[in-house]
C-alpha cells in the first residue's frame, strides 16, 4: 500500500495484492485492488503517480504485468486506465448481497513487446 499525504491529511492511496487470480483468463496474479484519490485533489496528477509507483513496484519485483477491476459505469476512472496503458480484457461482476455489479477487468503488460510472464 502507498499513501499519498499532505500537512492536513491523505490525498489518495493505492493498494496492490499478489496471489490474485483475475476472473479472466490473463497470466498475472498481482492485482490493483484500490486507486483512490479524494475528489478535491483531482486533477492534481495524484492518481498518475500512485499508479506510476504501483506499476514501478510490479517491475521491481519481476511482475510483467498487473489487472484491476473498474465499475463499468464509472467511465472516468476507466478512461483514465485506459489513457495510462490498460486494455479491456473482460467484464465481471462485483456482488453486494444479491445483485451484481458489472466491472471491467483490465490489463497493464509492462513489456508490450514480450510475453507475460506474471
Amino acid at each position: 500500500m502507498w499513501v499519498s499525504q499532505n500537512a492536513v491529511g491523505i490525498d489518495g492511496f493505492l493498494r496492490m495484492s499478489s496471489n490474485s487470480r483475475a476472473p479472466v483468463d490473463i497470466v498475472s496474479d498481482l492485482e490493483i485492488v484500490t486507486l483512490y484519490v479524494q475528489p478535491r485533489h483531482h486533477g492534481r496528477g495524484i492518481g498518475r503517480k500512485l499508479l506510476k509507483t504501483g506499476l514501478q513496484y510490479c517491475s521491481d519485483i519481476g511482475r510483467a504485468s498487473t489487472w484491476l477491476a473498474v465499475n463499468a459505469e464509472n467511465e472516468k476512472a476507466t478512461a483514465f486506465y485506459i489513457a495510462s496503458g490498460f486494455e479491456k480484457v473482460g467484464e465481471t461482476h462485483f456482488r453486494i448481497g444479491d445483485r451484481a455489479y458489472p466491472n471491467n477487468i483490465l490489463h497493464f503488460r509492462l513489456n508490450r513487446s514480450g510475453a507475460d510472464n506474471a
